[in-house]
Order: structure tokens, then sequence, then C-alpha cells
């Protein structure tokens, strides 16, 4: 017996020894079926697929845009991997009420998994344009362009450019010499160039010939029509009392010449500068007898804007009203009689109170006319003459425009 029952003890151990030790082994498995599994971590070099929202702007297409009208049809795909939520479109910070929701109104919708098309009222200046898209899994992208609206008056202002001739004579072979007319256009070329972005050419001591062929070669230029020619004369002038005529002595000139043929005559640079292809033509004269350059001058006896603020558009608005009418306009130091050359060193009277209005800057609209001009040289002790010659159309002006720097 003895025996027998330690047989079947020994046959009964393995059994026992191995549920023991597969009970062990089951007690330490541990299964969550709510945790994520783990992602098993991706092979160096391979980037992650990107599911964020995709925007792409149709229209407008660039980051920045100029236009002059004041609406603008914004056309915007978007396309996602991940499923959209939303998608928001906003002008300046706002939603506009035109443009709540996602419309679909493009034969290019189907391209993408949603399509935003609206007409927008937009503002005068910059505006952002931004739309957000946001996918189901919380990715979001934002992307912006910017709209500037330029005034429509600003954007119908034809080209222009403004040129000046700048004739100053201090130095005669003949005549006496003078001291400022030189430094007197040395310094309006600089204000002219400097403040109104005028294209400037200074002719200094020319003779009779060099004078004729420099107004020839600018009556030979190629002008738009609202380009602009500031002609300027300084230096002697002489009158002759017989003829009425006056007269622009050239370096060259001679003092005894009773037919004035080394002279240049103010009534056939009238007629020439008349019949000049350029529309806007202002000439301005600082010579004795200057005034004599008008003939009902010449015929007679010796002589005895309010703005709040800055507008580029209704600064526009003035250049074009200024524009719009062919201007032959004159100015000159005196009438029928002999001007101040002033002192060594120092400006002309009138070519003081000329700079002085140059350098005014046109006041707050940033335009001096002629007419304000006027106003400043007319303060001379001797007063100048202005007025209009030839096919000068009535209500015409000549401008200087401040330059914006």
């Amino acid at each position: 017996m003895k025996f027998r029952l330690l047989f079947l003890l020994c046959a009964m151990a393995p059994g026992l020894v191995m549920a023991q030790e597969f009970k062990q082994r089951s007690n330490s498995v541990s299964i969550d079926v709510g945790a994520k599994p783990v992602e098993e971590p991706k092979p160096l070099g391979v980037v992650a697929e990107n599911t964020k929202p995709i925007i792409i702007w149709l229209s407008p297409d660039v980051a920045s845009t100029n236009i002059t009208v004041r609406k603008l049809t914004v056309r915007v795909g978007i396309n996602s991997k991940a499923k959209l939520k939303n998608v928001a479109l906003y002008v300046n910070g706002v939603v506009p009420p035109e443009s709540r929701g996602i419309g679909v109104a493009s034969t290019e919708a189907n391209k993408f998994d949603s399509f935003l098309e609206r007409e927008l009222a937009l503002s005068e200046g910059p505006n952002e344009i931004k739309v957000i898209a946001e996918n189901e899994k919380g990715e979001t992208t934002i992307e912006a362009r910017m709209v500037n609206v330029k005034s429509s008056v600003i954007a119908d202002l034809a080209p222009r450019t403004d040129y000046a001739l700048l004739i100053a004579t201090d130095e005669y072979d003949d005549w006496s010499d003078l001291v400022n007319p030189v430094n007197d256009a040395r310094a309006i070329k600089k204000d002219l160039e400097e403040l109104y972005g005028y294209k400037v050419e200074l002719v200094v001591n020319p003779t009779k010939s060099e004078v004729l062929s420099k107004l020839r070669e600018y009556s030979l230029k190629n002008y738009l029509p609202d380009d602009q020619l500031f002609i300027f004369i300084a230096g002697h002038g002489k009158f002759d009392p017989i003829i009425k005529d006056g007269y622009l002595v050239a370096r060259d000139s001679k003092v005894k010449d009773e037919n004035h043929e080394t002279y240049i005559s103010f009534s056939d640079r009238r007629t020439r500068i008349d019949n000049h292809p350029c529309r806007h033509i202002f000439l301005t004269m600082d010579a004795c007898f200057g005034g004599t350059f008008d003939q009902a001058i010449a015929k007679r006896g010796a002589d005895d804007d309010d703005y709040l603020g800055f507008n580029p558009e209704v600064q526009a608005d003035l250049i074009k009203r200024k524009l719009q009418y062919k201007s032959r306009i004159y100015l000159t130091s005196g009438g029928k009689e002999y001007v101040s050359d002033g002192r060594p060193g120092r400006h002309s009277p009138f070519a003081t109170h000329f700079l002085e209005a140059l350098r005014s800057g046109g006041g707050r609209m940033r335009v001096l006319t002629t007419s304000m001009i006027f106003s400043f040289v007319e303060a001379a002790k001797q007063v100048p003459k202005y007025g209009t010659f030839g096919d000068n159309e009535p209500g015409s002006e000549f401008i200087f425009v401040r330059s914006s720097q």
C-alpha cells in the first residue's frame, strides 16, 4: 500500500507543479481594453503626414493687391485630409454680413473639399481678408491677403511729367555783369527737384543761338496731355519804345544794336511758346522790362484754397480740375521798368519771394498754383506782372505738386 500510494503521488506531482506555474503566469497578464495602443516609433527620415487644411487663394491670388473699386469677389478653395469642421471669412477682423457661412457657386467648387465665393464691400485704404479653416481633428490653418483700395480719382489721374527749363545769365560780353541770376536759378532748380519732382535743366550764360536752340529742343519733345513745362529766364532785359517790344539780352547781345539782331524779342518768344506742343506752360522772367512780354503792358504807359487737412483724393481731384484746360501763363518781376538785381551773394527781390512760394509746399493740399505764387511775389517792392497769353483757356492753372517724401 505504501508503495502504491507513493507511486500515485509521484505521478500526480508534475501536474500539480504545472498548474501552479500556469496560475502564476495567468496572474501576471493585465489587459486594459480602454487604453490607446502604443504606436511603434517611425523609422528615422520618415515625415508624418500633414492633415491640416490647405487654403488655395484663387482671388486675390497674391499677398498684396491694389484695386480702385470698393467691391471684390473673393474665391478660395480649401482641401483637408480630415473632415472640415468650420471655414470662416473675415474682413478687417469682422465677419461681413453677406459672407456668413460657406457658399458654393463656382464651377471650380468640385475641385475642393470646401469652396468659398463672396462679393465683399471694402473700405478705402488697406483691407485684410482672412480665411480660417478648421478640421474635426482640431487642426487650424489661417491665411490672409491685403487688398488696398485706392481712390478712383487718384487712379484716373493721367501720367504726367513736369519739366523745367531754367536760363540764367549774369556774365555778358558787352553788357554789364549781374550778380544773382545764376545763383537764383540754382536755388530754384534745387527746390523744383527736391520738393516737386521736376526734371530740371539749367542753362548758364548762353549765347542767343544757344538760347534759341535749347527752346527749340524743348518744342520737339513728345508731351503727354498733362505734362507741364516751366520756363524761367533771368538776366538783362531791354525795351524799344519805338516798336514797343521788349527783348531778352543774351550773353553775346550787343549794346549798340538798333535793329536788335543780337537780342531775343518777347513778341517772337510769345508766338513760339503759344504754338508749343506742351499744353501747360508757365513762363517766368526776372528781367528788366519783362512785363512787356504782355503786349497790353508794352503799349500802355509806365506802371504805377482752404482745407482742413491733407486728403489725397481731394488733391487728385484738384489736380484734374487744374489741368483740364490749356494754360499759357506768364509771371514777370516787373512791368515796363528796370528791376533790382539785389545784393551780391543774395537773391534778387523777385527770386526771394518766388523761392518763398516754392518752399511753402503748396499748403495743406501740397499743390502750389500760379495764382498762389503771385500772392507771394506781389509783396515785392516792385510789383510783378501776372497774366495769360495766346491760346490760354479760361480757368487754366499751372501747378507744382509737392513730392510725397
